[in-house]
């Protein structure tokens, strides 16, 4: 997928998004339409090579036949991204679980505005500059957002 566009609204998908986008048995999930945001072009989506590496694993050991799924979403929907730095973690202990300290990071050093996963606990306290949504309230979000016409306000 390309680079992110300055003037989309960015946000960076979580492994357990991917994961239920990947295995949802119905079209109309909010993981799954929050990556069909991404793949017209109405957001931005990233990803780290941790968030791909976390969902292929879980992926493959429980339902190893949507792995395919998966890679083709990830291919028409995300902007990968090489993980954080170990140094880059270090002025950021403590605003989230040290496990997706990382992810939260990923996010910040994109200029995403919006995480999203269903995990919004690990994210706390969190960071002013990253709301951390659940698919659900983000595809709420986009809709009362997309209904003010007005896209500077995203």
């Amino acid at each position: 997928m390309s680079p992110t566009s300055p003037s989309k609204l960015k946000i960076f998908i979580d492994s357990d998004l991917l994961f239920a986008g990947a295995a949802s048995p119905g079209e109309h999930s909010a993981s799954l339409v929050v990556l069909q945001m991404a793949e017209i072009n109405l957001v931005d989506a990233v990803a780290s090579e941790q968030v791909i590496a976390e969902c292929e694993r879980i992926l493959g050991q429980k339902l190893a036949h949507k792995l395919p799924e998966m890679r083709l979403l990830v291919s028409r929907c995300l902007h990968v991204i090489p993980d954080p730095q170990p140094e880059d973690l270090d002025t950021h202990k403590g605003i989230a679980d040290p496990k997706d300290l990382p992810i939260l990071v990923a996010a910040l050093g994109q200029d995403c505005r919006y995480l999203v996963t269903f995990n919004v606990r690990h994210y706390q306290p969190g960071h002013q500059n990253v709301a951390v949504l659940r698919p659900g309230e983000f595809v709420s979000r986009v809709r009362d957002l997309l209904a003010r016409s007005d896209p500077d306000t995203m």
